[in-house]
């Protein structure tokens, strides 16, 4: 297995840099999947015939494991190369839908909670940082274009999953014809078994066409001098140890955590929003289903659009100033949703498509921010241990909204006035979050590597020729 080496994938002289977001972006659409799992949740309710709160325990699991496999195994990652790590991903994340497929066979939940969410989650959480340390090494003149490529694809995952999906399921499930079909739990495991080869052999062309940079290499024309220059960014190194005693690494924790909580309140909820939204005193909605469906598609475009086109901003502004407008403008935009957002379909959807683009935007920029901070020694093992602040959000999020909601009434029934509470507290937490990040200030020197001084070569000694001394 010695082809997995880090010192096997050191790119030749001239090699294009270019190359390399394909190889992450193989990855970062497979384990974006994650995102599509509402397509077949109505159909394993109805397998197991157990709760949604059940089922979408699943996903909750997974995104847990996202951030702690994240946490423990990025300087694994940082110190083993992004080629075995991607390969170590694949086989988690194929292996969780083989494992979830036989569970859903057997009729055993735990068997899904096993596969999907722990064995999957690790793959999910390997496969996420795996690429982002080595985009940002490629493209040091543009570390915010680089990692918004690679993370685009974990946003517009779904854009390919669901689909797809819906197509499988269509071909596998004999009744897919009748008016009220709901998919079989057969044809969900027909389709784990399905993702579970298409996504184990796209990863694994992510990890063979993957290329690390050679030691000392720069893009031509590249001045590292210009990239210190600006406010925050440090040429020097901190070890990911050293990382998580400083208060930046801490408070950039407070200002995702804050952003990504406020993100999911609006995703969690986003199809049966819009049609509570527009609710009528008969108990009708002006919004169907099938919009309701292309509204949560929207939000989809919204979350992979910013990811790049926010991120890519972010090294023309620099990064705390792109994060003040995440939450500053996030802050805004939830009052008026809260206040406002029942007036006019139109103005909800623009607000929400503009919420959701700064949450896809926060994800992306993070591993920039870290790296203008901590320099890019271990920023992959950095990034791992931030995802914590993901996965503690995305048990927050649905909590602070759904026990909102829970108190206002029953699903089917809300109206508008039922998410004031739950969107005032998002907007809350995006202005604890726009202190926090006022609060980052350049690394102390004390957290730094120390360098190795470079020894000054010796003049070559010439050898007698000939026998003459």
């Amino acid at each position: 297995m010695s082809w997995l080496d880090r010192e096997r994938t050191i790119a030749p002289p001239g090699f294009n840099r270019w190359l390399i977001p394909p190889a992450a972006l193989a990855v970062h659409l497979s384990i974006g999947q994650a995102y599509a799992t509402s397509v077949y949740k109505t159909a394993l309710v109805q397998h197991f015939h157990v709760s949604l709160v059940q089922i979408g325990f699943i996903f909750s699991l997974a995104i847990v494991m996202l951030g702690l496999s994240a946490a423990v195994m990025g300087t694994w990652v940082d110190r083993n190369g992004p080629r075995k790590a991607m390969f170590v991903s694949a086989l988690f994340w194929s292996g969780g839908f083989l494992i979830g497929s036989l569970g859903i066979f057997s009729n055993q939940l735990w068997l899904v909670y096993v596969g999907y969410g722990f064995i999957g989650g690790i793959g999910l959480g390997i496969g996420y940082i795996s690429p982002v340390s080595t985009l940002i090494k490629w493209f040091p003149d543009r570390p915010g274009l680089a990692t918004g490529m690679a993370i685009m694809g974990f946003g517009g995952g779904a854009l390919i999953a669901s689909p797809l999906s819906t197509a499988l399921l269509g071909l596998y499930d004999p009744n897919s014809s009748s008016a009220k079909w709901v998919a079989s739990g057969d044809s969900v495991g027909k389709l784990f078994l399905t993702f579970a080869v298409i996504y184990l052999a796209y990863m694994m062309f992510g990890a063979l066409t993957i290329k690390v940079p050679a030691e000392g290499w720069r893009p031509d024309g590249f001045d590292p001098s210009k990239v210190k220059a600006r406010a925050l960014v440090t040429n020097q190194n901190v070890s990911a140890k050293n990382a998580i005693k400083t208060r930046q690494f801490w408070l950039v924790w407070i200002v995702l955590f804050c952003n990504v909580t406020a993100g999911i309140g609006i995703l969690e909820q986003a199809a049966p929003m819009i049609q509570d939204f527009f609710r009528q005193p008969d108990g009708s909605s002006l919004v169907s289903a099938a919009v309701a469906g292309g509204f949560v598609g929207l939000l989809s475009i919204a979350n992979m659009g910013g990811r790049f086109a926010w991120s890519a901003t972010s090294d023309a502004t620099g990064r705390k100033r792109i994060y003040m407008m995440y939450l500053g403008l996030g802050t805004v935009a939830y009052l008026m949703l809260a206040l406002f957002g029942f007036s006019s379909t139109t103005l909800f959807v623009l607000l929400a498509f503009l919420i959701i683009s700064f949450y896809g935007g926060g994800f992306a920029t993070a591993p920039a921010y870290l790296r203008d901070l901590f320099g890019t020694f271990q920023v992959g093992a950095i990034h791992g241990r931030l995802l914590t602040a993901w996965s503690a959000a995305g048990i927050a999020g649905p909590l602070i909204v759904n026990g909102f909601l829970d108190a206002q009434g029953k699903p089917g029934t809300l109206t508008a006035a039922a998410y004031q509470p739950a969107l005032l507290t998002m907007a809350i937490l995006l202005a604890i979050g726009f202190i926090a990040n006022t609060m980052v200030r350049p690394v102390n020197t004390r957290f730094h590597e120390a360098t190795k001084p470079t020894t000054p070569m010796a003049p070559p000694t010439l050898e007698p020729v000939g026998g003459l001394k």
